[in-house]
């Protein structure tokens, strides 16, 4: 006769979540030879896993702090807040690849990562955790081969993915230990007022104020006292270049002086070179502001940037109404053929519009401001017309030939984009 013996369930419950526990130790240490370190987060987007390379990754030095707390915590309100949009795509049963955001840690510098996302596949064998729900690979950045890859780059508060602005966001990384004067130029709207705050994010500033003015409607009188409010931060000076003479003085005798705790950042729409030559602005303090020079493009010289901007946007401000929304193919077509004058802040008023105006899920061309609809590009110089062949070619660089993202991008099925990269020789 054979005799089994009888199982204690809480010991065996407690054995199963020691196997579980050590099933993702071991893949753990299996993508660490790899250089990746693995977050499991459960369904509400908590972390129920870290990898122990996170800490020599990211600087942490108390790796189970983070278990238990959103993911947010680690990666980022942007993507994994409440309505952010890594969070939106996961919960649609999608995974993306190639992504890259700033990490914050407790005791280290925020750096940037790269990083893919990933709802985990059913676990028919009862492997592993069963409150894990998603899955999130990281490593550092710099190990790509190069910036611009056609991935969106999330950086505080800011997403792109031209070339342009991911090497702005890596000038801002390599400044983190830089008290200098920093002077940002770009046209209205492209948000300057934004990077001098992730400029001040990512400084040894970062705990202090930061504060900021619009120079050039501000009594002289009340420069000293933003001063004060900024100490130990940084004070922000917005439209330098429609800045009054005598303040331009006061201003520079505070730079001169370097006895208040307190780092400029300045920005301006103005080409300062030539308000210099008509007199208006001064030279020595134009060289004062000029120790690091920052220029944001304007959003028709990125046009790569236009739909995961307006992505963005989308989330945030339909999460603000209470609403899921999403583009139509239709709709993303007629916002890359707008030049955006007012750049990313005329982007968002036009989502606003959209949002307010629409009635289903979807926004569709209609629900847009009527001079985005009615606008086209600046037309082209008069070559030969674009070939479906660079047509097609180009929309597929812009989603690192990712063919549902494609697909998705031209309004057409994946199998149509396939039969005709075929016949087009794209294959």
């Amino acid at each position: 006769m054979t005799v089994t013996a009888r199982r204690d369930p809480a010991s065996h419950d407690a054995s199963m979540d020691e196997q579980q526990s050590r099933a993702l130790i071991a893949i753990s240490i299996v993508l660490e030879s790899f250089g990746r370190a693995l977050v499991c987060l459960d369904r509400q987007f908590h972390i129920v896993h870290v990898s122990d390379l996170l800490r020599r990754l990211a600087g942490r030095t108390a790796i189970e702090a983070l278990l238990g707390k959103p993911a947010h915590t680690l990666l980022g309100e942007e993507l994994f807040a409440a309505g952010g949009a890594m969070q939106r795509l996961l919960e649609n049963g999608e995974r993306r690849e190639g992504w890259r955001a700033s990490i914050r840690c407790a005791d280290g510098p925020a750096r940037v990562m790269s990083f893919s996302a990933a709802p985990l596949l059913h676990d028919r064998f009862g492997i592993y955790d069963p409150r894990v729900a998603y899955v999130v690979l990281l490593r550092p950045a710099d190990e790509d081969d190069g910036i611009g890859t056609g991935a969106p780059i999330v950086f505080s508060g800011m997403i792109a993915r031209s070339t342009a602005m991911s090497h702005l966001f890596q000038i801002v990384q390599n400044l983190q230990a830089s008290e200098a004067t920093i002077l940002l130029t770009g046209e209205s709207g492209t948000g300057k007022e934004v990077l001098a705050r992730a400029i001040h994010a990512h400084s040894p500033r970062k705990d202090g104020r930061f504060v900021a003015v619009n120079i050039a409607a501000m009594p002289a009188e009340l420069f000293a006292g933003r001063i004060d409010l900024a100490a130990g931060g940084t004070l922000f000076l917005d439209e330098i270049g429609d800045m009054p003479l005598p303040l331009q003085a006061q201003v520079l005798r505070f730079l001169q002086d370097q006895t208040f705790d307190t780092r400029i950042t300045a920005a301006t729409r103005i080409d300062l070179r030539k308000v210099i030559a008509e007199g208006r602005f001064r030279q020595d303090l134009y060289e004062r502001l000029c120790a690091v020079p920052l220029e944001i493009p304007p959003l028709r010289e990125r046009r790569e940037d236009i739909e995961p901007l307006a992505q963005y946007l989308l989330n945030r401000v339909a999460d603000r109404h209470g609403r899921a929304m999403r583009f139509s193919p239709d709709a993303i077509r007629a916002l890359l053929r707008y030049s955006w004058p007012g750049n990313v802040r005329e982007l968002e008023n036009a989502i606003e519009y959209a949002i307010a105006v629409g009635r289903g899920p979807t926004i569709q061309p209609e629900d847009l401001p009527v001079e985005v609809t009615e606008a086209t590009a600046a037309p082209r110089p008069q070559h030969a017309p674009m070939s479906e062949h660079d047509r097609l070619r180009i929309v597929l660089d812009a989603h690192q030939w990712r063919r549902d993202d494609a697909a998705r991008a031209l309004g057409i099925s994946r199998t149509t984009l396939w039969r005709r990269m075929r016949e087009l020789g794209l294959i």
